[in-house]
C-alpha cells in the first residue's frame, strides 16, 4: 500500500508543479524516481517530525501541495501541536501519509503500535482522515487528495493485503461504499477491517443471516447520509476497526446515531481495541484475534447481539 501511495505522489508531482514531498526516516531508495525527476521538490529531513510538519505548513502557505511520509505513530503523536497550529488552523494543503497504522508494527511493541491515530486527528478541526482498505482503493483515492481543501491524514496498512475493494464503486472522499445487502445486521468498518467484515458476512450468510457492510474509507468527514440510510433498515449494528474503540470510527458512528432522533434505535456494539496498551510483542494477526477482529469473532458478536434484538 505504501508503494502505491508514494507512486501516486510521484505521478501527481510530474503533472502538477505544486506537489512537493517531505520524507522523515525514509529507507534507502525510497522516492528515487521523484528525486531523479524533481530534485528541487523532494526533501529528506530525517527523524524530526515537529520540524517536518512546520516546514510542510510553510510550503503549503506558499502555494505548494505537500505530501509527508513517515511512521503513523510518530506522524500523529510526536508533532500534535504542529498538526493543529501549523496545518489545520490555516487549512494548509498537506497530506500526511502514515505508514504502519494500527498493529502493523506490533512486533516492535507499544512504542510503534498506532491504535489512537484516527481518534487524535479526528479531533482536529479541518483535518480529514482517510483509511483505504487495500492498494487498489488507495490508488483510486490518492488523486482525489490533490485539491482537497485542508490537511488530510492517510492511514496506510502493511501492504500486500488482499484486494477486497469495489473497482466499480463511485470514488469520492467522504462517501462510504456499500457491500452485501442483508437486513439482519449492519457492519460498519474502515481500513483493513473491511476484510474481516466481509468474511464475517460470508460466515453468517451460511447460517441464513443477511448482513450489510458499509465501508468508510473516509472516517472524517463521515458519510452521515449513508450511515443513517443503512441503520434504519437493521435491528443490530456493529462497528469494526483496527483502532481503539475510543475516538475512532465507532465513536464517530455512536455520536451520529445519538443525535439522529431515530424512530427506533438499533442494538449497537463497537469492536476494536480496549483501554490498554499493546501488552506483548506478538504479530498483528495475534493482536487482532485477541480483540475479536476476525471473521469468526465478528460473526459470533453479531449472533450474540441479535439474540437480544
Amino acid at each position: 500500500m505504501r508503494k502505491t501511495a508514494l507512486r501516486a505522489v510521484t505521478e501527481m508531482a510530474r503533472r502538477d508543479p505544486r506537489v512537493c514531498f517531505i520524507g522523515s526516516d525514509l529507507g534507502a531508495g525510497v522516492m528515487d524516481d521523484f528525486r531523479a525527476d524533481m530534485p528541487d521538490r523532494l526533501f529528506r529531513e530525517g527523524v524530526s517530525e515537529q520540524h517536518v510538519i512546520g516546514m510542510a505548513g510553510g510550503l503549503a502557505l506558499e502555494g505548494k501541495i505537500v505530501y509527508v511520509n513517515t511512521l503513523a505513530t510518530f506522524l500523529t503523536r510526536r508533532c500534535y501541536e504542529q498538526l493543529m497550529l501549523d496545518l489545520a488552523l490555516y487549512r494548509a494543503k498537506v497530506r500526511l501519509i502514515g505508514s504502519g497504522g494500527g498493529l502493523v508494527y506490533a512486533p516492535l511493541g507499544p512504542t510503534h503500535v498506532t491504535t489512537e491515530d484516527m481518534g487524535l486527528l479526528r479531533l482536529i478541526p479541518n483535518m480529514a482522515v482517510v483509511a483505504p482498505c487495500d492498494a487498489e482503493e488507495m490508488a483510486r483515492l490518492m488523486p482525489l487528495t490533490l485539491d482537497w481543501d485542508g490537511p488530510v491524514y492517510i492511514r496506510l496498512a502493511k501492504g500486500g493485503d488482499p484486494v477486497v475493494s469495489r473497482a466499480d464503486a463511485p470514488v469520492a472522499l467522504g462517501k462510504a461504499v456499500p457491500f452485501e445487502g442483508g437486513r439482519d445486521a449492519l457492519l460498519l468498518t474502515t481500513g483493513i477491517g473491511l476484510q474481516a467484515c466481509l468474511g464475517a458476512a460470508d460466515l453468517l450468510r451460511r447460517d441464513g443471516v443477511g448482513v450489510s457492510v458499509l465501508h468508510f474509507h473516509t472516517v472524517k468527514p463521515l458519510d452521515r447520509e449513508a450511515l443513517l440510510a443503512h441503520v434504519r433498515d437493521v435491528p443490530v449494528v456493529l462497528t469494526v476497526e483496527e483502532h481503539g474503540i475510543a475516538g475512532g470510527l465507532g465513536s464517530a458512528v455512536a455520536e451520529t446515531l445519538a443525535e439522529a432522533d431515530l424512530p427506533r434505535f438499533p442494538r449497537f456494539r463497537r469492536i476494536g481495541f480496549g483501554d490498554a496498551f499493546a501488552c506483548h510483542y506478538g504479530s498483528q494477526n495475534e493482536h487482532l484475534a485477541l480483540w475479536g477482529i476476525t471473521p469468526e469473532a465478528i460473526a459470533a458478536s453479531v449472533a450474540a447481539l441479535r439474540q437480544g434484538a
